[in-house]
């Protein structure tokens, strides 16, 4: 058996890369990666992973959101407000309406580099290579713009880094308050129902709130009112970047990726004998494995014993991307995977991606995804998980804090006349705020049920 290094991935086929023209230039650019400071700590990652452990069993419930691709042209102090925002009243919603408490991840700070499902991109006649994220190139369809550039590697990592210390001060400098559970509403959900009932359960709480100060617990007594514990998550694609940011701990001799607290594989590049799995299967961060229709069983645990060979709870997370249609399928949806994973005794965090299996063209042509399905593939997985006695663990979930038009549907219906009003995404259509909310209650009501 060959012995693991950050660099052993090299060793084995690779998928989803990019091509640069100038190898000494990528070569100075990941070596003054290499001299950065980290973007995240070691034991933040072991914190992580020890609340996660709780979710595997039962004991709390992961809540991973934020874009589908960070950009450059969008990076603002306000849009990376918005997203935490929702995020944090997603996360009320689950723990006093839903009664666990809620591991709260952003897709933030890193998530920059997509999979495609083609090396190229035809327009007019005009063939290029295809957008792979602002790390690598840009959106623009020009020959300049899709040529893979090693310097946005930097570019990532400074905007990353502010990303990073926002977040850090958002999670602890009070904003994440209790009492500013009003405050965290946004002016555009005033207009519908969903944003009422939220109106209503926040009234609840700062009544229970009033009454606890009463008994002498507040927020300048207990860190838990006035702050929260909140995690950066990426898709670890580009693994030139992910390398560069391998570091052994210094308390426990260990290798962490400190791009994020948290790195997942996608269902594109889960091959067993991949460079993407030999790379994660080598760092101590909580990890994620996409999982979809063509996944085989049989497969899975394979992947499962390479990634997490001691069994460690709270190490592994199987994110499930079946579509509506086919997550409930004898032959290819969830319950096959669950059943083999459970009769091999093994501990694993199970959560819902209801997005990515969801995705449709619209009848004026805009890629897109229909609420309905979203929360259709949602209720299914906890309906599964409960008839097979399984925890369900968590939501992934591409969204952001802007008022977009990108999914079709929600309580403030978007129509196929709306996507074209504010259709900003780089790459695949997000919830908005309203749309978020409106899935966060629905996974309340799910908790709740699955707790009787």
């Amino acid at each position: 058996m060959s012995i693991w290094t950050p660099s052993s991935w090299r060793e084995k086929p690779i998928l989803q890369q990019p091509t640069y023209p100038n190898q000494e230039e990528l070569a100075k650019v990941l070596e003054e990666l290499k001299n950065y400071p980290p973007l995240v700590f070691a034991g933040e990652a072991r914190t992580l992973k020890n609340h996660l452990a709780k979710v595997a069993n039962g004991e709390a419930f992961l809540l991973q959101g934020g874009d589908c691709a960070e950009s450059f042209s969008e990076f603002h102090a306000t849009n990376i407000r918005d997203t935490f925002k929702v995020l944090m009243q997603m996360a009320v919603v689950m723990t006093y309406a839903g009664g666990v408490p809620v591991v709260k991840v952003g897709r933030m700070a890193g998530q920059f580099a997509k999979p495609r499902s083609s090396d190229t991109e035809t327009i007019d006649g005009v063939t290029l290579d295809s957008y792979r994220g602002d790390i690598i190139n840009g959106s623009e369809f020009t020959q300049e713009a899709r040529l893979p550039d090693p310097n946005r590697m930097v570019k990532a990592y400074n905007q990353s880094a502010a990303t990073q210390n926002l977040l850090r001060a958002f999670a602890s400098g009070g904003f994440a308050d209790l009492h500013q559970v009003h405050q965290w509403n946004l002016d555009f959900a005033q207009q519908c129902e969903v944003s009422k009932k939220y109106e209503k359960m926040a009234e609840q709480i700062q009544t229970s709130l009033k009454f606890m100060e009463a008994c002498g617990v507040n927020s300048k007594t207990y860190r838990t009112l006035r702050e929260t514990d909140f995690y950066t998550s990426h898709e670890a694609l580009l693994l030139p970047y992910e390398e560069a940011f391998t570091r052994k701990d210094s308390m426990t001799g260990e290798w962490y990726d400190t791009s994020a607290h948290m790195l997942w594989i996608g269902d594109r590049t889960r091959q067993l004998d991949g460079a993407h799995v030999e790379y994660l299967s080598g760092v101590n961060n909580p990890i994620g494995l996409k999982a979809g229709p063509s996944m085989e069983a049989d497969d899975l645990i394979r992947l499962c014993n390479k990634l997490n060979p001691t069994n460690e709870a709270g190490r592994l997370n199987i994110i499930v991307r079946m579509g509506a249609d086919k997550v409930g399928d004898d032959k290819t949806g969830m319950q096959r995977l669950l059943r083999a994973v459970k009769s091999e005794g093994l501990n694993i965090v199970w959560s819902c991606d209801p997005m990515h299996g969801n995705t449709i063209k619209s009848s004026n042509n805009f890629k897109t995804r229909p609420v309905d399905a979203v929360l259709k593939e949602m209720k299914q997985f906890f309906q599964i998980h409960k008839a097979e006695g399984t925890n369900a663990g968590g939501v992934h979930l591409e969204m952001t804090g802007k008022n977009v038009t990108e999914c079709l549907g929600g309580s403030f219906v978007v129509t196929e006349q709306d996507l074209s009003s504010r259709y900003h995404t780089h790459c695949d259509p997000r919830l908005n705020a309203n749309q978020a909310l409106e899935l966060a209650f629905l996974i309340a009501d799910s908790l709740k049920e699955a707790q009787r």
